[in-house]
């Protein structure tokens, strides 16, 4: 049985930022990134908006508000260090209707409290004056928002992650975990076993399944797994518009918006569809009609058979269709009483943006003393 000093399950953008700060905190110990997949980053990491979030929408105090709000900075400095392709292009978040002003006034007031003090209210006119095809009656905007090749950042992140010595194997799915006396027994399924003293599950989507496979584990520490799908649909031609726009925010998500990626293609979603698989990612073109219908309230000069069926995600929510959002779970040793064992839960939106955050909460939670 191969011996490591820990492991990493998982190498979509969290798990390669928690494997990096592991890496570089425990001075060449040796770390191992398990992935089931046939290459990095193919799960919810290649299928969602590619934004850097400023940190507005999440209740004070949270680990996603605060993750997020450290996450930013660290990532826009990162990409700057790094040459990874990224663009601080703002956002608006629009009011479309006159008794939704209140709403703007109230996002304002939680980003203050989370930190982020550089949103500006915009009347219509000024709002207009930015984006001329705009409709609404007012806005916010956020310059702190952006866009971010997450691939490219991946791919760093993954980089300086085996410079310091870690290892990523793909095509490694887990089978089990077995909690023993020497360290945390990991089984393969080609029934390969590794003994570690550390492991991270990282695995997103599957993150609460292969908990329940973990042996030595309390049950009730193992969140049931919910899984909101996020559709998107791709603009045909060229989009009038140089800022992210967002609706006043919907329940489970931000409601239909308007992303564009670094080549200036933009795409509108993703939407909210509760489903029972997280296998279920195509699209269905009839969920094009509401999206015509929600765009068209801020963007009234959409035109009919622009939008064209793009890609769907999935959310790893951790709580159930109407039940109100959850924080970011982050347990470790302190929460379930397993030495060296750290699960990540509900890490969905803005997972991306916290990234680099969030591997920093990691290397604190396994108390990690360099080598």
């Amino acid at each position: 049985m191969d011996r490591v000093d820990g492991v990493v399950i998982g190498a979509g953008v969290v798990g390669l930022a928690v494997a990096r700060a592991l890496a570089l905190a425990s001075g060449g110990r040796d770390w191992l990134v398990l992935e089931a997949a046939n290459a990095i980053g193919t799960g919810t990491s290649s299928r969602n908006s590619e934004v850097i979030h400023a940190g507005i929408y999440y209740p004070e105090g949270s680990r996603k508000a605060q993750w997020c709000v450290h996450g930013r900075e660290l990532l826009y400095r990162y990409a700057a260090e790094r040459g990874i392709a990224h663009r601080r292009c703002g956002k608006l978040i629009v009011a479309t209707q006159t008794q939704q002003i209140a709403e703007l006034e109230s996002i304002r007031r939680k980003a203050a409290r989370n930190g982020v003090n550089d949103l500006v209210m915009l009347t219509r006119d000024q709002a207009q004056a930015l984006e001329p095809e705009l409709r609404c009656v007012a806005a916010l905007h956020s310059p702190s928002t952006g866009i971010v090749d997450s691939h490219a950042f991946m791919l760093a992140l993954q980089g300086d992650f085996e410079h310091a010595g870690g290892v990523v194997a793909l095509s490694s799915p887990v089978a089990q975990i077995e909690v023993t006396s020497e360290g945390l027994r990991i089984r393969g399924a080609d029934g390969t076993e590794i003994l570690a003293q550390q492991v991270v599950n990282a695995a997103g989507l599957q993150a609460p399944e292969l908990a329940s496979h973990i042996v030595g584990l309390d049950a009730h520490h193992v969140p049931k797994a919910y899984y909101a799908k996020g559709n998107y649909f791709t603009l045909s031609g060229r989009a009038p518009f140089s800022r992210l726009i967002y609706p006043v925010p919907e329940a489970a998500g931000l409601g239909v918006h308007l992303t564009l990626d670094l080549g200036g293609q933009a795409k509108f979603g993703p939407d909210v569809e509760w489903v029972d698989s997280p296998d279920d990612l195509q699209v269905n073109p009839q969920r094009a009609l509401a999206f015509y219908a929600e765009v068209r309230k801020y963007w009234p000069g959409l035109a009919e058979g622009a939008l064209l069926p793009g890609y769907a995600g999935i959310r790893p929510k951790i709580q159930a269709p109407g039940q109100a959002a959850r924080d970011f779970l982050l347990q470790g040793p302190a929460d379930h009483g397993v030495a060296g064992l750290v699960n990540l839960f509900g890490i969905e939106s803005p997972g991306l943006t916290s990234a680099l955050a969030i591997g920093e909460a990691v290397v604190d939670a396994l108390d990690l003393i360099p080598a």
